[in-house]
Formats: C-alpha cells, sequence, structure tokens
C-alpha cells in the first residue's frame, strides 16, 4: 500500500475537485493547519470531533468558507472503505495562497505500550492548533530516543504536564482518571475526549488537575492518539514511578472501540 496525496482545486474547477499530485510534492508549503484519524475498514473513531477541529482552525484563518465543508466531504468520499489507513487533512501556505489536500496514507505501525521521558524543552509556536509545530514536534520526540523513550512529555513553564510531542495524557489514581486541566495550552485532542466522555459515562470520576510529573508518582498513565489509542506507559525516564492496574488499559480500549462508525453516518 502506498500514499496518495490529492490537492483540492476547487468544487467548480474545471476537470474535476482534485488534482493527484507525487506524493513527495516538492511544492508544498507550510502546514497551517492539519488533522489525522485513523480509519479501519470504513470506520473511524470521533470523526465529527476531528472535522469540527480542522475545520474551525481554517476558519480561524480562511474565514467561514463553504469550499472548507466541500473540500472535507469529498475527503471523506476518496478514503478507503477496506483496510486500515491513517489520512491526513491539510491546510498549507502557497504562492498562489493558502492550499487544501488530502493525504491518504496505510496506517503505520503502532505499539500498545510505550516508554516517555520529559522533553528538554517546548517548542511550540502555535499550541492550541494542529499542524504548524508537527515537524517540530517530531524533532523533540527524536531527541527522547537516545534515552529510550518513544514519546516526550511537554511541560509548561512551571513545570506542569501540558501534552506529549503527538499524544494527550490522562492517569488513574484511587479509582479517579486524570486530565491535563483546560488552562495549559495544548491541541484539543479527540482520543481523550472520547476516553473521558466515555469514563464519565460509566460513572468514573473525572478530574482535570494542574500536576507536575512527580505528582503522578504511583499512578497508571496512558498515553493517547488518534494512531495508537490508548498506550500504557510502562516508564518515564528520570521520572515517577508508574504503576499498572491490571486489566483497566483494557478497558479504555474498549471504550475507543465502541466509538467506531461508519465513515457516512
Amino acid at each position: 500500500m502506498s500514499e496518495a496525496l490529492h490537492v483540492w482545486r476547487g468544487s467548480s474547477a474545471a476537470g474535476g475537485p482534485w488534482q493527484p499530485v507525487d506524493w513527495c510534492d516538492p511544492y508544498a508549503g507550510a502546514v497551517l493547519v492539519a488533522d489525522s484519524w485513523r480509519v479501519v475498514d470504513g470506520e473511524a473513531r470521533g470523526l465529527h470531533h476531528h472535522r469540527d477541529r480542522f475545520l474551525g482552525s481554517v476558519a480561524a484563518l480562511l474565514g467561514e468558507a463553504t469550499e472548507p465543508q466541500a473540500f472535507w466531504s469529498a475527503a471523506l468520499a476518496l478514503l478507503p472503505t477496506e483496510g486500515d489507513w491513517f489520512p491526513r487533512v491539510e491546510l498549507r501556505a502557497r504562492a498562489e495562497g493558502a492550499q487544501l489536500s488530502l493525504r491518504v496514507r496505510p496506517t503505520p505501525p503502532t505499539t500498545a505500550e510505550v516508554i516517555v521521558a520529559t522533553a528538554p524543552h517546548d517548542p511550540r509556536i502555535q499550541p492550541r492548533v494542529k499542524g504548524p509545530d508537527l515537524e517540530s514536534l517530531q524533532r523533540l520526540r527524536t531527541l527522547a530516543q537516545p534515552a529510550g523513550a518513544q514519546e516526550a512529555i511537554i511541560l509548561s513553564p512551571t513545570a506542569e504536564l501540558v501534552e506529549g510531542a503527538y499524544s494527550s495524557l490522562v492517569w488513574w489514581r484511587r479509582g479517579v482518571l486524570h486530565r491535563v486541566h483546560d488552562s495549559a495550552p495544548r491541541i484539543p485532542s479527540v482520543t481523550e475526549r472520547i476516553v473521558t466522555d466515555a469514563a464519565a459515562a460509566e460513572g468514573v470520576e473525572v478530574r482535570a488537575v494542574q500536576a507536575h510529573p512527580r505528582d503522578l508518582e504511583g499512578a497508571e498513565l496512558w498515553v493517547l492518539s488518534a494512531l495508537h489509542g490508548v498506550r500504557l506507559a510502562t516508564a518515564w525516564v528520570q521520572g515517577p514511578s508508574l504503576a499498572v492496574e491490571a486489566g483497566r488499559v483494557e478497558r479504555g480500549r474498549a471504550w475507543l472501540e465502541a466509538a467506531r462508525r461508519p465513515l457516512f453516518t
């Protein structure tokens, strides 16, 4: 399976709305907005939340317009309904103006567990918009790899938890599911929303808090993303000692599985 790139020409463009190009586009500009989600046999989790997040950020740049709405609907129609895929929609800066595009990508390898490390710095320029900081966050995660970690945890200037480079964080302590307080500047995580909504629906107390890494001593940490779903953090390099309760992470994965819906509903 290979990656395909489709550039949006407009719903009324002569010759059709899409321009297929080589996936390694030499003319691609800076990413202004991006969003990705996993599609398995034509079903996805929280797709309406991904849509609202992406189109909301696009509207903040371009204003309320009908073309992004048409682009989204047309993009969904291009997605395969069989197999495991990880598409990405983008708004990029180009010489002729902002350009919408769709990358249809096979899902890369995923893992169920992860080792984390504290990020050495916070490289984000637009922490509440997904897209502009993706490259710098990838470099940040690469910096954690020599220590044996696969994810870097960003802290605030006062050393409080914010988010992972490509993930959101929730943790369990004494039966309470904790998440990062909304005052922390970070990407609104779709996977986190699904998990915390499902937990609350089952009567679990969900608490938004400001916390330092040391506050997670003895807690069970989940690292959440659209790609991997719920990953269990098995260690924090030079950080708190983490705990695991048998069977609990499977409960979180079941919440995500229950959230799968057909692309067109």
